[in-house]
């Protein structure tokens, strides 16, 4: 069977399932939850992401293409954004818990906020 023709029963079968009845559709939690699952399954070498940059950088702003003005968090609140960059680099780059501990800190002290 060629690409094309999976392709088009693929699509079939996902129009054959209203939105309302779609699991993942009604519960974000369990979709995320699933992709999880599904991307821990495959080993990191053969992961097109994190073989490819460019492909995942296309495939975010696509992504966040999709979602209307309104509804993007990062958009509307750049401080959020920067602290999700920020707690992503750490993660990504070994930050350890000491670090995380005094940028929570300073994230409290900045918004007048204080952490017990």
């Amino acid at each position: 069977m060629n690409q094309e023709r999976q392709r088009q029963i693929a699509s079939m079968g996902g129009k054959a399932v209203p939105d309302e009845k779609r699991s993942f559709s009604q519960n974000r939690r369990l979709a995320a939850e699933a992709g999880r699952k599904g991307g821990q399954s495959v080993p990191g070498s053969k992961r097109s992401f994190s073989q490819n940059r460019e492909l995942a950088a296309v495939a975010g702003r696509k992504g966040g293409q999709s979602v209307p003005d309104e509804k993007r968090s990062f958009s509307q609140n750049p401080e959020l954004a920067a602290e999700a960059g920020r707690k992503g680099g750490q993660a990504s780059h070994g930050g350890g818990a000491a670090s995380g501990d005094t940028h929570q800190r300073e994230s409290s002290e900045r918004h007048g906020t204080k952490e017990e």
